[in-house]
């Protein structure tokens, strides 16, 4: 019987130890999607109880706990930090095969120096570890960065963003880890939404620009594009149900933006053909500004009603939608192909039984870069043992594995780049199966190479930080 989770975790080959070991181990983080708030890293944050690290806003635990029968006050209600606590602990070790039992326990360990397990009885004992050390200035939100051994962080930023944190944490030379933004236009995309007229006001202000049809929302959406790059973002990121294709001209998109804007409630159809033409739109203007675009689809979201009337978005309550036509994606990849104008795209579907359709259209539309056109790595609900193992087979089987850019926390804790540990030992153990199989030499210049850059080189160069 292997100890738990020791050094060896999830390593079961020679092989994958000495990758593991010999090359993952040893490569800093790039975290090129989180939903950290760059606020705290500026004011460099301290957190008073492991509930504010844990808890504060981790939907992953939060759908768990309430799979155990918890009370919605130990959850996301007015109980004290310790009781929420005590709730997670208890909860934790019916947590059998899914990974919020080996990340909790991996921040544990690496964090905080504990190498037991936690459960009701042994609560009281980690509260009191955790809060001691979080009250350390080693255990800051800098240092917290620093120890985990991160050179950069996207964040995630809407267009009407100011960007100041930012601004004031490049100004600030006393920290080296760099922190860019991301562009994330969701809000001027959902022309279903009912604010959507309400946040068109509000980036035609920060744009300095009126907007009144959808030419002139693509001028604002360009000069806040510069903006952004001023401030070093290169990349953008996209919320969608799926990557439709149903294109329209120009008179309906000025209809449709009329419509919406004017408070009445437009159709599936209008949806779709605004959705396609700002899809375009930004995917052509990436390119021209040598921008990643990244298209994260396949979920369905806010699905209890009664519950999202209590607590909002974001709190528990999305699902996989299955419904993603691959022809519309290829139709709209290759709308942009039509004139050379794809940009660098990394694909990411929540649906497992994606991966092969991904995984084909790839092939369709690479060029001029190695991996161009990237498939994401397991997303969300996939981001286990088993939808990473999947997702990184599929990819070789149909793609190219070896210019493949990993891991990323796409987090709101400081305390998730123990992911990008969990994500390595994952993928050498996939290689080095196959490795102890026969079914690829024991060519360890090559080995390094696809393991060092899988885990981070082939992100730096990729994305060009």
């Amino acid at each position: 019987m292997k100890q738990f989770m020791d050094k060896d975790f999830l390593l079961s080959t020679q092989s994958a130890k000495d990758l593991y070991h010999n090359y993952a181990a040893k490569m800093p983080i790039v975290d090129y999607h989180c939903h950290i708030n760059p606020q705290e890293i500026y004011e460099d944050r301290k957190f008073d109880t492991i509930t504010q690290v844990w808890l504060g806003g981790d939907h992953y635990k939060w759908r768990q706990m309430r799979s155990n029968g918890v009370e919605e006050k130990y959850i996301t209600g007015d109980a004290t930090d310790r009781e929420k606590f005590q709730k997670w602990a208890e909860t934790l070790p019916k947590l059998i095969g899914n990974p919020l039992y080996h990340w909790s326990h991996l921040e544990l360990q690496r964090y905080f120096g504990y190498t037991g397990y936690l459960n009701g009885d042994t609560a009281e004992e980690v509260w009191n570890l955790c809060n001691e050390k979080l009250h350390q200035d080693t255990m800051s939100v800098r240092n917290i960065i620093r120890q985990s051994n991160v050179t950069l962080i996207c964040t995630t930023d809407d267009p009407a963003d100011t960007l100041e944190w930012h601004q004031k944490i490049a100004a600030d030379s006393s920290f080296e880890v760099k922190v860019l933004p991301a562009w994330r236009p969701d809000k001027a995309m959902n022309v279903e939404k009912p604010d959507f007229a309400a946040y068109i006001t509000k980036l035609s202000a920060v744009s300095g620009m009126e907007i009144k049809d959808f030419a002139s929302l693509k001028s604002a959406l360009k000069n806040r594009m510069e903006f952004f790059t001023s401030q070093g973002c290169c990349v953008s990121d996209h919320a969608l149900e799926y990557v439709m294709y149903v294109p329209a001209d120009d008179a309906e998109l000025d209809a449709i933006f009329a419509k919406s804007i004017s408070g009445k409630a437009v159709t599936k159809e209008e949806e779709l053909k605004y959705k396609t033409a700002f899809m375009l739109f930004a995917a052509k203007e990436y390119n021209r500004m040598g921008w990643i675009m990244q298209l994260h689809y396949g979920c369905k979201r806010d699905n209890n009603g009664f519950m999202f009337e209590q607590l909002g978005p974001d709190t528990g309550f999305d699902c996989i939608n299955n419904y993603a036509p691959s022809a519309q994606m290829a139709d709209y990849l290759n709308a942009l192909s039509v004139t050379n104008e794809v940009p660098k795209t990394i694909i990411y579907s929540l649906n497992p039984n994606d991966n092969a359709s991904i995984g084909t259209i790839l092939g369709c539309f690479q060029s001029q870069f190695p991996g161009k056109i990237q498939q994401g790595s397991a997303w969300w609900f996939n981001d286990h043992k088993t939808g990473m193992t999947e997702q990184m087979t599929s990819l070789a089987n149909l793609g190219c594995l070896g210019n493949f850019i990993g891991m990323l926390t796409d987090s709101r804790s400081f305390l998730s780049y123990t992911r990008h540990e969990y994500f390595r030992r994952i993928l050498c153990e996939l290689v080095g199966g196959w490795v102890d199989n026969g079914e690829y030499p024991d060519d360890q210049k090559a080995l390094k190479e696809i393991i060092e850059g899988i885990s981070y080189n082939n992100a730096i160069k990729y994305f060009g930080f």
